[in-house]
């Protein structure tokens, strides 16, 4: 073989691994900031929301898509594991807030940004009289940004876990 065709054949293997490369660079989910906070991990654990930092602190959840999953949450339920919560998911950027009408135990909310950033933390406290309407209206939890997701977990997740706003989460939905 000539240099020249050395040459062809080398230029010709190294397209192909570029070509290689950058297909898997674009089919690849990144674990980094991304345009959108949700990706299909494909683990069999999945849902869970897994928090962007040194101790990768993970929220195993529950999932509210529909406006009538929104209004139900976690309405009537007595516990909740140490490492569950619901993600609520929105279609479009929201700014409504929540009640803890007809919640049975204490939470904390963060409120999430389409890529994945904790806009807002608040902690939601169990009401005297969780069936009593009218008190659950006096007390609206309102975020202090608009948002695309919003988690609940147990009261305290969040400080006993070092979460705090503008840290990023990334949601691993699976197939669910």
């Amino acid at each position: 073989m000539h240099a020249f065709q050395h040459r062809s054949v080398l230029l010709a293997a190294l397209a192909a691994v570029a070509i290689v490369v950058a297909a898997a660079v674009i089919v690849l989910p990144g674990r980094g900031r991304a345009q959108s906070a949700v990706g299909t991990c494909g683990d069999a654990s999945a849902p869970y929301a897994e928090v962007q930092i040194d101790t990768f602190p993970r929220v195993d959840l529950r999932l509210a898509r529909t406006p009538q999953e929104h209004e139900r949450g976690l309405m009537f339920v007595d516990d909740l594991a140490a490492d569950s919560g619901m993600l609520f998911i929105y279609q479009a950027q929201a700014t409504e807030g929540y009640w803890m009408y007809n919640t049975l135990i204490p939470l904390s909310i963060a409120w999430i940004d389409k890529s994945g950033s904790i806009v807002d933390i608040q902690d939601m406290a169990r009401l005297d009289d969780p069936s009593n309407a009218q008190e659950a209206s006096r007390t609206v939890y309102t975020p202090a940004a608009p948002y695309w997701y919003a988690l609940e977990v147990n009261q305290g997740w969040f400080v006993q876990h070092g979460v705090g706003v503008g840290q990023q989460m990334v949601f691993c939905l699976g197939g669910a």
